[in-house]
């Protein structure tokens, strides 16, 4: 069907359907979420398994290598990644991504049921939960002060008040309080008076749990009706503890405040925040996946000043937000949108000089642009990073149709035709060749969509996205481009003179065709040049953004308490708050949550994190992350890193073997090389985690004897000096609310010796002490063991302060220690470098399929094996372009680089197309020569190949000058894209004429000889 054609003939329909879909586009765009980037659907699964109290290497034989044992099996399985704690096991379980999530939820929850019965009675019943991608990242993050409230009373107030009503705002996934204590009611037993009655604080917890709790009576049946039946006996007042009975081996009886101080405390605190160096109470939200951030931020802003205007002593004070980031680049990228596409309608105004010409190619844009709007709302994708540079990308080309339509109207104009006349002679002329350079751009852009790994995930949408605009951007061109010509354009009075240029490269493209050789050799040298230029570029994966925050993290030696801890990080925080463009640091010491093994997961509270907020007018984070680090050198005692969390920021590598001692060797060696490069700062690893534990072995003979077991020994220990688990604590029942009764010694008992020494146990002879049926030692154990693939695993990793990752990893791997790993240990590239190999095979792949794409769908279109190849001739020419850009403008070979040479691929290809498309149709008319007719081609075509280049150049301009927010992603594709643009523009319309010569007379050659003559190519759609 001619489209052209139909719309002259249908002009109404073809307006009723256009404006359908712009109306439909601008529904979808209005339904759109905006997002920074967009939401990746992983198959992974995060499985956690509590045995609370349990020691890393317990846990890693009892549980750790049976589970993974387990999930070895499954189908799809690609890696495991498990991380050991005191008390908990948890293993991240990674499928290929053909793989369904609810499958792999599904297949795990079945694996781990089928060794129930194989792990720890005590083990706490498995948790299995999909695992999103950047789920860990919070929308908002506030802080919370109030001068009427206690600190117990404000971290109530922040669960049970502001928790609740911002857990109700729509789209909230989390909400989590950062700082502040949980309210506990404290029985602190006095040791002489129990050993003096018999007792111990076993008995007394015991005695509680059993008085303290509601039981099901069944069903009664009184009066005729039926009623169920509870017996309650708890109680619901510190008082009433206080009096609660305790019987004696004796027979007597005491209350309970005669052998405890029973007390309304808070436990052990296990986290605390800090605002400037003031005691703090903060909160963070993250949202639901699929939810616009925007928008949510808005909601929960307007829910929390409704509840501070109820309560107007609670301030409410914003620390850091998602939002602004995300509104800047939606805004800087929306404005290289609008400042593209009013470049290169200035291009065609420049070529054209007609106003009217101007206008057709205009009015193509938005056309294009809104439709794809409504796929992408029916797609399920979002306003993001990627969407919008698909849309920044797509500019140049969607222009490129309309510009070569309308001035092929023009050259027919020029003939002497009428309007109608030349517009349909035009279009029809072009047909072959539009529809041909759509297709290719199509097969060009959708293998980044079709990627595997996370380069995959990320390029879905960009990919989708082009494509769709282009095949609107066909429609337009095919519907309303010659639609609007016949209503726009006047007959042109004379013939346009030739341009002054136009001599001269025909003078330059005949010396080529005379020259042949000498030009190819020429062409192909450039190509060997440019390729050898890729030694010289830095890689990586994505390029470091500039972000209006940082985070400072912190270790202090394992051991260290929450005040050791804290006392560092207010060190830290003295040392950079003068830092150039820091405006308020927001420090959150301790990183366990209540649960384990009495209130505090061991280990855990050495780490602090500290928010570092930049002010409006600042350096660039790499600068501020330069001095912060420079500060931080001279305090001692700490491990650091700086970063805001994103890609670009870290190096990593991951040591694996079955040797621990050869592993933790190496992995010292490894780190303190590294340390010697010098670019690479913050350097810290995993190895020697190891922190002092108390351990007691029994004498079997002596327990055995007294009819002592292990166990009864480990929870007299447990409950004496942390008191019982949180999940079987009794509670205090208050209006809407439970309080945990912990049974314990006091604070200043439980840090002496002789108390752990002199703890009472039950044996069948009465009480006897701890000391006498067992050893007590002080020893060093892991405080956390890393696994990956079913063996242990140490990560390295530091901060690359702006350099390159892919020079980093060279770097890395010419270190002696590196040359020297035993053949026990092996090394796996771990975070960005794992995902940057991934990312430049995927681009490789994608790039041959594209190439092997474009030649498919050209010999179909041209129904010609060899001119696909002189089309393709052109691609080799841009190369070099490209990386001598990338190269000047100081980019890396990075995931948006890689980008630029997709698109290159398309719209070299796209250029070429209409080079060869004339120089067939010329051929098939009268010419003194083959050359005079491929130079008649030539000069044909030299202008709008010309047009539609400097379009897209000037379509990339703004986002290659880094206007409109941070464009650190979106500037190398442009430079890429420029650079390629300006040598394949310049050279390939001398190449690729030499090239089709000699197609031609090969083609000429091999029919004489096989005496074949295939059917005429028309250029007619």
């Amino acid at each position: 069907m001619n489209f052209a054609t139909w719309s002259l003939r249908n002009p109404s329909a073809a307006i009723l359907i256009f404006i359908l879909l712009t109306f439909a586009g601008l529904w979808g765009f209005h339904k759109l979420n905006v997002q920074d980037f967009p939401d990746m659907d992983l198959p992974m699964v995060n499985v956690s398994l509590s045995q609370p109290g349990a020691a890393p290497e317990q846990l890693e034989t009892e549980v750790a290598r049976k589970a993974e044992d387990a999930l070895a099996n499954l189908q799809l399985l690609r890696h495991t990644y498990t991380t050991i704690s005191r008390g908990n096991v948890s293993i991240v379980v990674e499928f290929a991504l053909e793989k369904k999530l609810s499958d792999a939820v599904a297949d795990v929850k079945d694996a781990l049921d089928s060794i129930r019965g194989d792990l720890p009675p005590d083990l706490l019943e498995p948790q299995v939960t999909k695992v999103e991608l950047g789920a860990d990242n919070p929308t908002v993050t506030y802080a919370v002060s109030a001068s009427t409230m206690s600190e117990e009373e404000l971290s109530w107030y922040v669960d049970n008040t502001l928790g609740k009503k911002i857990m109700s705002v729509r789209g909230v996934g989390q909400f989590t309080r950062l700082g502040g204590v949980n309210r506990e009611i404290q029985v602190q037993v006095d040791p002489l008076k129990l050993n003096a009655l018999g007792v111990t604080a076993t008995d007394i917890s015991q005695t509680i749990k059993e008085i303290q709790q509601e039981n099901s009576g069944g069903r009664g049946q009184l009066g005729g009706a039926e009623q169920g039946v509870r017996t309650i006996n708890t109680m619901k007042t510190v008082e009433e503890l206080k009096r609660l009975p305790i019987s004696l081996t004796n027979g007597e009886t005491l209350r309970l405040e005669q052998v405890a101080n029973v007390i309304d405390t808070h436990a052990e605190r296990t986290q605390s925040a800090l605002l400037d160096g003031k005691p703090a109470i903060g909160f963070k939200v993250l949202r639901s996946k699929g939810f616009d951030e925007t928008r949510l931020a808005t909601d929960i802003d307007v829910t929390l000043k409704e509840i501070t205007k109820q309560n107007p002593n609670v301030t409410v004070h914003l620390i850091r937000s998602s939002v602004p980031r995300i509104l800047e680049q939606y805004e800087g990228s929306m404005n290289m949108l609008y400042e593209g596409a009013i470049l290169a309608i200035i291009v065609i105004f420049f070529f054209l000089r007609d106003w009217r010409a101007t206008l057709i190619g205009a009015i193509a844009l938005p056309l294009s642009i809104i439709p794809t709007f409504a796929f992408m709302s029916w797609a399920n994708f979002s306003i993001n990073t990627i969407t919008l540079l698909a849309m920044a990308v797509v500019v140049g080309v969607l222009v490129d149709d309309a510009i070569v339509e309308v001035e092929n109207i023009a050259r027919h104009q020029r003939m002497g035709k009428s309007v109608k006349q030349a517009t349909i002679d035009a279009v029809n002329e072009i047909a072959l060749a539009v529809i041909a350079t759509t297709a290719t751009l199509v097969v060009v852009f959708l293998p980044t969509a079709m990627m595997g790994g996370i380069p995959g995930l990320v390029f879905k949408q960009f990919g989708w996205t082009l494509v769709i605009a282009v095949l609107i951007s066909l429609l337009v061109a095919r519907i309303i481009t010659p639609m609007t010509a016949v209503f726009l354009l006047k007959p042109v009075a004379h013939e346009e003179k030739e341009g002054k240029l136009l001599p001269l490269y025909l003078k330059a493209a005949s010396w080529c065709l005379i020259h042949r050789k000498t030009t190819l050799a020429a062409g192909t040298l450039f190509f060997i040049v440019s390729v050898s230029l890729v030694a010289f570029l830095p890689s990586g994966f994505i390029p470091a953004s500039n972000e209006s925050m940082t985070f400072v993290n912190i270790e202090t030696p394992p051991g260290s308490s929450l005040v050791t801890t804290q006392k560092k990080s207010e060190e830290v925080r003295e040392a950079i708050k003068n830092v150039a463009g820091v405006a308020q640091i927001f420090t959150i010491i301790g990183t366990a949550t209540p649960g384990d093994g009495g209130g505090m997961a061991l280990g855990e509270v050495r780490k602090a994190t500290l928010m570092v907020v930049f002010s409006e007018s600042r350096p660039t984070q790499i600068e501020i992350e330069q001095k912060i680090r420079e500060k931080l050198q001279s305090i001692a005692g700490i491990k650091y890193s700086t970063g805001a969390g994103g890609p670009g920021e870290k190096f990593q590598i991951l040591l694996t073997g079955d040797d621990s001692n050869a592993l933790a060797s190496s992995a010292r060696a490894i780190e303190k090389d590294i340390r010697s490069l010098g670019y690479l700062s913050g350097v810290t690893s995993t190895a020697s985690l190891e922190q002092q534990e108390i351990q007691i072995t029994p004498d079997n003979i002596q327990a055995s004897e007294r009819g002592i077991s292990t166990k009864t020994i480990g929870e007299t220990l447990r409950i004496a000096l942390a008191g019982d688990y949180d999940q079987v604590l009794p509670k205090l029942n208050l209006d809407q609310r439970q309080l945990g009764i912990r049974v314990m010694l006091p604070p200043e008992l439980r840090a002496d010796p002789d108390t752990l020494a002199n703890l009472r146990i039950h044996s069948k002879d009465g009480l006897v002490p701890l000391k006498s049926l067992a050893d007590i030692e002080l020893r060093s154990a892991p405080s956390q063991i890393l696994r990956i693939d079913r063996k242990q695993q140490i990560s390295i990793s530091a901060d690359l302060g702006g350099h390159s990752l892919g020079a980093a990893l060279e770097d890395v791997k010419k270190l002696p220690s590196m040359r020297a790993l035993p053949s026990s240990v092996q090394i796996i590239e771990g975070g960005d470098a794992e995902i940057m190999v991934d990312l430049f095979t995927g681009f490789i792949i994608a790039l041959l399929t594209g190439v092997f794409c474009v030649y498919a769908v050209l010999v179909l279109l041209f129904k010609d094996w060899l001119q696909p190849i002189t089309i393709l001739s052109a691609v080799p020419l841009s190369v070099g372009g490209a990386f001598v850009a990338l190269l000047l403008g100081g980019s890396e070979l990075s995931l948006p680089a890689l980008i630029g040479l997709v698109m290159l691929l398309g719209i070299v290809t796209k250029n070429s197309i209409l080079l060869v498309d004339f120089a067939i149709i010329s051929l098939q008319q009268p010419h003194e020569s083959k050359n005079a007719a491929i130079l008649d081609a030539s000069g044909k075509r030299a202008r709008p190949v010309l047009m539609t280049s400097v379009a897209m150049i000037a379509g990339m301009l703004p986002l290659a000058l880094g206007f409109g927010g941070d464009a650190s992603f979106r500037q190398p594709m442009a430079i890429a894209v420029i650079g390629g643009l300006i040598t394949s523009t310049a050279l390939s319309l001398l190449v690729v004429p030499v090239v089709f010569s000699y197609m031609t007379g090969f083609e000429a050659r091999i029919k004489k000889r096989f005496k074949f003559s295939p059917e005429p190519i028309t250029s007619a759609a």
